[in-house]
């Protein structure tokens, strides 16, 4: 029997702070389970990243209730146990002076605190990362020399450096060439291998149903939760309801790739 990791159920939504005060979310019900690859997706404005933050913690629950682990999210308390990359990281400010190592090791700041100095145990956690992403080379250059591929492996290597056994991924892609989304999705392939549960919010349903091992299709309300290959199975008609416009796949270079 499979392990649960997040349990999430009827969990709604709403923005208070906007005019409209339209729900984001409502009547959530979803579980992801240890081991997983869990592909979000959904259009511009549906949810995806506020169900995120919800896990994560980052906004207060409204309504329903998020289990981690067993635990109500709220008494959850071993974070280092989650790696987390958010859309930010796609926009970090290119004039940091600041090396790849460096970057990468001040994701272990918040365990060791801020002014302890790094041991040989952090430094071969650094290494592992680096090495695991392929990045080792690039350790001593400057994080504003680097391509938008590099620079998203570099702030996956710092979520990973803790050792997480969960990676939450939001947007990862935005901003990135096509040839370093198809390397970026082999790390990722990589990280399963590495017994990681990955969590991971796209707009890009064409190429992630091939990685993914379940996809949650979330317009405010969840749409669907299933297997990658059921998810395959809807008709272009089906998800543009969902969508709310018009969805065509394409294929390119044996990848499914999703226009509207």
């Amino acid at each position: 029997m499979s392990e649960t990791i997040f349990e999430v159920r009827d969990l709604s939504y709403v923005y208070t702070d906007r005019p409209e005060k339209t729900p984001a979310l409502k009547d959530i019900n979803l579980k992801i389970n240890k081991g997983d690859f869990l592909a979000i997706v959904g259009p511009n404005g549906s949810g995806k990243t506020t169900l995120v933050k919800l896990i994560l913690g980052l906004l207060s629950i409204q309504t329903g209730e998020i289990l981690i682990n067993g635990k109500r999210s709220r008494k959850f308390n071993n974070w280092d146990e989650v790696g987390y990359v958010s859309q930010k990281s796609n926009s970090f400010q290119k004039g940091f002076p600041a090396t790849v190592s460096e970057v990468v090791l001040s994701g272990l700041t918040k365990k060791k605190g801020l002014f302890k100095s790094f041991n040989k145990q952090d430094l071969a956690a650094r290494d592992r990362v680096l090495e695991l992403l392929d990045i080792k080379d690039l350790a001593d250059k400057n994080i504003s020399a680097l391509s938008g591929g590099q620079t998203q492996r570099v702030f996956i290597a710092r979520a990973l450096v803790t050792k997480p056994s969960i990676l939450v991924l939001d947007e990862p892609t935005v901003g990135i060439d096509a040839r370093h989304v198809r390397e970026f999705y082999d790390v990722l392939s990589r990280l399963k291998n590495e017994e990681v549960t990955i969590l991971l919010v796209t707009h890009d349903i064409g190429v992630v149903v091939d990685k993914a091992d379940s996809v949650a299709c979330i317009n405010e309300h969840l749409h669907f939760h299933g297997s990658n290959h059921d998810f395959q199975q809807l008709d272009e008609a089906e998800i543009s309801k969902i969508y709310g416009f018009p969805i065509q796949f394409v294929s390119h270079d044996h990848d499914r790739e999703c226009c509207s």
